[in-house]
Formats: structure tokens, sequence, C-alpha cells
């Protein structure tokens, strides 16, 4: 399956594609930027390599978020673009950009092909870099006239990256690990801090806290990596995770750094960040290594094996870890400070509520993409994970607009199971084309948008710190404000008839007691469904770690209501 939308200079590989033996399905996204999302969402979802291709010019150029997106949240991809004919390289030709230049450093690699017999060797390398080592988006621009010449392939050439292959990393020993395992039992309070490295070595992280009784906390990209439902998880830490997550890293006395990079969403003020701990930092990618933190301990290595190891060093120990009595302290934080929802006023949806009944209704089972903002906070906080990639979002870059083609690729490569794209007004609208992808591929997608009429997480910071002064970030009509008429004439843009103009049934939904009813139907309809879902704009995602702040600046009351100082309480 690959996502390619066909252009003058890429008319030769979409030709070869329909007369392709193999049958490559190719899904007809009706934008570039849709396309290379998708592509990340059937990589999020599958561990594989997405596949996205574009034409010369404005084609290749609309790729650019994409692989900046997918460079910075380690997705395996291949980008194939076409490019002018060679003799016209250089003279500003139509559609003419270099794309190789223009990407280079938002790409592990990439390649400009002026060979046509180099064609097998370089796509062969070209999804061997992206999938091996810290996966990543690997780009080959091919001209026009290499496309149209006749060549005999030669199908078998080797790989042939060996300082490449002398920089991936090799299992660790048990030395190493008999460190790590020496650090924890020396320990009273340990955490396991999980991100996106450990997706494909769920089994063994979970073997491991297990084992030991460490209680695990994940970032933003690591959710699913271990089962929320286990009593050991401390769900999402970070400037919007749990008070009782963050609270464990700031006390704990050894953090078990496992495939994360110490990201600036998670850590805030880098020098009061698990002050009090010995960091060990496992990462497949040495520039991690003591870039963010400097770790007591730090090992280069796939997490997977290396817990493996771990795993079976802890199994030998005779004496059993006793952590009890500091997870009961986590636990009395856990039951102060869970993360919050609304009490419900009148028949208002609370958007916070409206997640946590989506979450019960589909079982914790869908797999969920989002856009960017206050929606995929809330997403993050209140949809239980308990396996892994299940959860796609656009993490380091934070790019709105990829929820939409992100659970089109989810579901083009995982046909079968329920794909729900959570999303907010604001990002639904920059992608919002795609819904004619849904009709045209038939894919059952259901889009549940928060809609609140302005750009929420933004409007959020307005009432934090810019005292509720609104800096272009109203998103509705100019002539009517819905929040304030609450008449459903006055909400803009109507995504129901656009919906619906798409050819996918879609209805919206104001009161929270039709909300079950509403849910239900969306998730019986078959094929794609789109469900506008009306909540206030007031609404602020908490917990809360302003940029830069420490745990003790946790902002935990507030909202847009009165948005004052006073209002907004920190730990």
């Amino acid at each position: 399956c690959v996502f390619a939308y066909p252009g003058g200079a890429s008319m030769e590989i979409h030709q070869s594609l329909t007369k392709s033996v193999t049958g490559i399905r190719n899904v007809l996204c009706r934008h570039e930027q849709g396309e290379v999302f998708a592509a990340e969402g059937f990589a999020k979802a599958t561990g594989q390599v997405g596949v996205c291709i574009a034409t010369s010019g404005p084609g290749a150029t609309n790729l650019v978020t994409g692989l900046a997106d997918a460079l910075l949240d380690s997705v395996p991809m291949v980008a194939i673009t076409g490019q002018v004919p060679r003799p016209m390289i250089g003279t500003d030709a139509f559609q003419e950009t270099p794309i190789v230049e223009i990407t280079r450093q938002i790409t592990k690699h990439n390649y400009l092909v002026m060979n046509v017999e180099e064609i097998p060797r370089i796509v062969r390398e070209a999804f061997f870099l992206a999938a091996s080592g810290r996966p990543g988006p690997v780009l080959i621009d091919i001209p026009k006239d290499v496309q149209q010449q006749l060549a005999v392939p030669y199908w078998e050439p080797k790989v042939s990256l060996n300082g490449y292959l002398s920089r991936l990393p090799t299992p660790p020993t048990s030395p190493q690990l008999q460190q790590v395992l020496d650090l924890i039992k020396d320990s009273k309070r340990p955490v396991v801090y999980a991100g996106g490295g450990c997706l494909d070595a769920d089994k063994e992280l979970v073997e491991f806290c297990r084992a030991t009784g460490i209680p695990c906390t994940n970032t933003l990209m690591g959710l699913g990596a271990f089962p929320e439902s286990d009593p050991l998880s401390l769900s999402m830490l970070g400037m919007h995770g749990a008070v009782y997550a963050n609270y464990a890293i700031d006390n704990a006395d050894l953090l078990l750094a496992f495939g994360v990079r110490f990201d600036d969403r998670v850590t805030g003020k880098l020098e009061a960040f698990a002050q009090r701990a010995a960091i060990v930092h496992i990462d497949i990618d040495p520039a991690e290594l003591g870039k963010n933190k400097k770790p007591f301990c730090s090992i280069f290595s796939n997490i997977k094996p290396a817990l493996k190891t771990l795993n079976k060093l802890v199994s030998q120990e005779k004496e059993k870890f006793d952590f009890s009595q500091w997870r009961a302290e986590i636990e009395v934080q856990r039951k102060k400070f869970p993360f919050p929802v609304p009490e419900q006023e009148g028949d208002v949806i609370a958007p916070q509520a409206a997640i946590k009944m989506l979450c019960e209704m589909t079982e914790g089972k869908a797999i969920i993409s989002t856009g960017v903002g206050q929606h995929q906070m809330w997403a993050a906080q209140h949809y239980k994970f308990d396996e892994p990639r299940n959860w796609l979002t656009s993490g380091g870059l934070g790019s709105m607009g990829f929820g939409l083609p992100a659970a089109i690729g989810a579901q083009a490569a995982r046909p079968d199971d329920l794909v729900i794209d959570i999303d907010g007004d604001g990002s639904f609208v920059m992608n919002i084309q795609e819904l004619a992808t849904l009709h045209a591929e038939n894919l059952p997608v259901k889009c549940f948008i928060l809609n609140n009429q302005y750009l929420g997480m933004v409007v959020q910071w307005e009432d934090r710190f810019y005292k509720a002064n609104r800096g272009h970030t109203y998103l509705g009509s100019p002539d009517d404000d819905y929040q304030v008429s609450k008449d459903e004439a006055h909400i803009f843009p109507d995504f129901v008839t656009i919906s619906k103009g798409f050819r996918v049934p879609a209805e919206r939904v104001m009161r929270m007691s039709d909300l079950p009813g509403a849910i239900k139907r969306m998730l019986e309809t078959p094929g794609p469904y789109l469900l506008d879902v009306m909540v206030p704009h007031i609404e602020h995602v908490l917990p809360m770690v302003p940029g830069g702040g420490t745990f003790k600046d946790t902002i935990v009351t507030g909202n847009g209501k009165n948005p004052t100082s006073s209002d907004m309480k920190t730990l």
C-alpha cells in the first residue's frame, strides 16, 4: 500500500503502479500533505515503512512538514518524488525545486537518482535506512527522464553501507546491565520513564516492571507501550501529564529512561527534572545520550535486547524486590490528583467527559489518531491504551491537520480495526479535503470532532499568560459567535453539511444527554462517519506545568471563565 498523488514528473511511476502484478494499492489522498501524514499513520500503526509519492515542485514541497514530523517522531518512511529531466535541473524549469537540498536537514538520508540502473539498489538501501537504527524518513528524487529509461533490473544488490552499519548498536553486555540491576537493588524509589522507543518492546517492558514492581510512566509518544489498566501504570508524564507521574519523577531516587529523549515538554526546567535521581538512559541513538540530561549510566542499545537481558538477570535474583511503600506513596497522589473532569453543568458536553465516554463505548480498543491541541491532550489523558501502536499523534513537531490523514493510513494498514480520529475544529479543517479520500477509498474512519469554534490550546495560553486577550484565535464566523448565542445556526463552518458534500454521513450533537446515542450511531454505521461534538471554549487542559517550569509550578485549577492568576492555583 502506498499513498501517492500524480503529477507531470511522477506520471511514469503511476503508470507502472496501474500495471503492478503484485497488486500494490494506491490510496489517493487529495493533498500531498494528506498522503505524507497517511504514510506516517500507516507506519505508526504497523511499525513498517510507510511510502508516499509526489510529483516535482509544489508536490514535493507539500511533503516537507510530514518529513520533518516523521524525523522528530522517529517514523520509518520512504518518500519518492518526481523531478524535472536531468538536463533541466538547475534551470528553474517548470515545477522544479531542489527537494534534496530542501529536505536535507529533515530526512535521515536522501538520494537524487541519476542512473536508472541504480534504482533497485537505492530503493533497497532507502527501506533499510528508514527502518534500521533510529527509524526515520528517507527521500528518493527521480528525474522524469530516468523514469522513462529502459533497463534490465538487477534485483539482488547488496546493501553496502559499511560506515552506517558500523554505527548501529550491538546488544548490550551482561556487565553493563548488571550495573543497572545493582542500581535498582540500591534504590528505594525507582520509576521507569518509557517512550516511543519501547513500542516494539512492550512485552519485555511489562515483564520487567511486573518482575521488579517498579511503576512506569509513558511519554506522549510511548502511550500503549505499558498497559494503562495495569496498577503499575502512572499514565502520561510531562506538561499535561498526571500529577502523580510527575510527582514520582520529582521524588525518585532512580530514573530508568528507556527509549526517550528528555523532550522539553516532558522535562520543563531541565536542572530541576528528576534532580534527586540517578539516571539510567538506554537509547538506540547515541546522539541522545547525555544531549539534554546527563545520565549516571548510559547504554547505547535497542531497548528490546537490553530489556531481554535485564529480565534474565532479574529472574536470577533470589531476593524479591519490594517497592510497595514507594507505590503506596504515589497512590496517595493518584487519588488526590486524578485527571480532572468538570462537574456536569446542565446538558453541556465537557470534552473530557466526551472522550471518557468514547473510551468506554469502544472498550479502549480503537486505534486513535489526533490533530494537535487541547483535544490531543484530553485524548492522551482520558482514552486508556493497553496496547502499542493504537495511538497516532504528532508529538515532536505538533502538526495540526495530522489526525484525519493519519487515520486513513492506519485504516488502510489495519482494515479490520476500528479507527477514530479525535480532532479539534481548528486541526480538522487543515486537511478536511481528505473526507473525499474516505468516501472514494471506502475507508470506515470515524471522525470525532470536539468543536469549540476557537483555537483552543492557544486560547488557554492567552487565558493563562496574556490576560485573556484574543490574538486571532477565534475560528467562527465574524458575524455571529455560537459560544455567545448558543444558536446552532451560528456554528461555522458547518462540518455536517461539508461532510455530506463529500458523501460521508454526519451529525451534530450539542447536549450531553444526546451524546451516548450519537456515539452509538457513529460506531454502528458502516463506512466513514463524522460526529460534530459542540463543547465550550472555556475548558482548560489540566494539570499544566508552564513551559520551562518545574513540578512545583504545576497548575491544577482554573479555566477560561475566570482567567485570573488567583483562580489558577499551583501545587
